[in-house]
């Protein structure tokens, strides 16, 4: 069995947990997450905790059961505290601005590039050159960091571009003659 899967998810109180209709739904103080339940694995509730288990021997019924537990623990964590991801822009004049629920860019390019933020994150702009996003559901929160750094991401010259800021970018010597 997955080492993953052999640990509960513990339900912290002010956190309901229900599991019908082959859906796991969480509901906090911040939000309310589900996902949807597998047939290869056995979902159980008792003395606070969610305890996960394949529903055969094979391999895929194994991974499938850490990788539900793991998801369902993100949906526990998301709704209590949340999670935050941080970007950093470098390089000359690339600056950041929230406006409502439109983040907009200036990274280099003829125009401003404009994304209008999706349900559930939220976004900070603290410093010009720094981005805050915060949200709930860690996948849909990762994959917007994902599309914005995407935009501009860093180069290997100079280093140019948006980052994560806990990315490290190896810088690449330049040609010699």
């Amino acid at each position: 069995m997955s080492r993953v899967a052999k640990l509960p998810v513990v339900i912290p109180s002010g956190v309901e947990v229900a599991i019908k209709d082959g859906r796991i739904s969480v509901k906090g103080s911040a939000a309310q997450l589900s996902v949807a339940e597998n047939v290869l694995v056995k979902v159980s509730q008792e003395d606070g905790a969610l305890r996960f288990a394949p529903a055969n021997d094979s391999r895929e019924a194994d991974a499938l059961a850490g990788t539900l537990r793991q998801l369902v623990n993100n949906l526990v964590i998301g709704v209590t505290k949340g999670f935050e991801r941080k970007l950093n822009l470098v390089g000359v004049g690339y600056k950041a601005a929230v406006n409502g629920k439109k983040l907009n860019l200036s990274v280099g390019f003829s125009h401003p590039v404009e994304f209008d933020l999706p349900e559930g994150v939220a976004a900070a702009t603290p410093t010009p050159t720094e981005i805050i996003l915060k949200g709930a559901d860690k996948q849909v929160l990762g994959q917007f960091a994902a599309i914005v750094r995407e935009v501009r991401p860093p180069e290997p010259y100079k280093g140019k571009g948006i980052r994560y800021s806990d990315e490290t970018v190896v810088i690449k010597e330049t040609k010699k003659k």
